[in-house]
């Protein structure tokens, strides 16, 4: 059973996206458009669980699933849409997990859902800090499970991305 388990940001989650991405632009190569770094690694000072989550936008999502070998030769397991119509998941890490990429074709709208959570948290420290304190006593309280974790922030979650969204589209004009 894998551990819940939040700690203090890293500066290392950067470089270790970095790392990460110039990989899948050697894989995908053309088929990528850009690639952000998203989820609470991607937000300086937030409290998070170590997995760096990834989102590369692609011109086209059937093509995808034609990279399995490819992803899985560098420690990445396919799951294909993982309960999420028009996206490709893949998990690196197995039991200890290090990365998860979501990978959606451009026009998705849970692209700017993604972009919006982590830019709202960057600039509003306040919202970051309830956030992180939240999935830091929420590991506490269910180090083993990880679904009373997930329903436990699902609130707050909730709450911060339906401000994220407003705050993301009335900031681009």
């Amino acid at each position: 059973m894998r551990k819940v388990e939040v700690k203090p940001y890293n500066e290392q989650w950067l470089s270790m996206f970095d790392e990460e991405a110039e990989k899948l632009h050697q894989i995908f190569n053309s088929e990528i458009i850009e690639i952000h770094h998203i989820g609470s690694t991607s937000v300086n000072g937030l409290k998070a669980k170590a997995i760096i989550d990834i989102m590369p936008i692609v011109k086209n999502i059937n093509r995808i699933d034609e990279f399995n070998t490819a992803m899985d030769a560098i420690g990445y397991k396919s799951k294909g849409e993982n309960g999420i119509t028009e996206r490709r998941y893949f998990q690196k890490g197995g039991f200890n997990r290090t990365h998860h990429v979501h990978i959606y074709q451009l026009g998705n709208p849970k692209i700017e859902r993604h972009l919006a959570f982590r830019d709202y948290l960057r600039v509003h420290p306040y919202d970051a800090k309830k956030y992180g304190n939240l999935k830091e006593a929420l590991s506490q309280r269910f180090p083993y499970d990880i679904e009373s974790y997930i329903k436990g922030k699902e609130q707050l979650t909730l709450e911060i991305e339906q401000k994220a969204i407003e705050w993301y589209r009335s900031s681009r004009g």
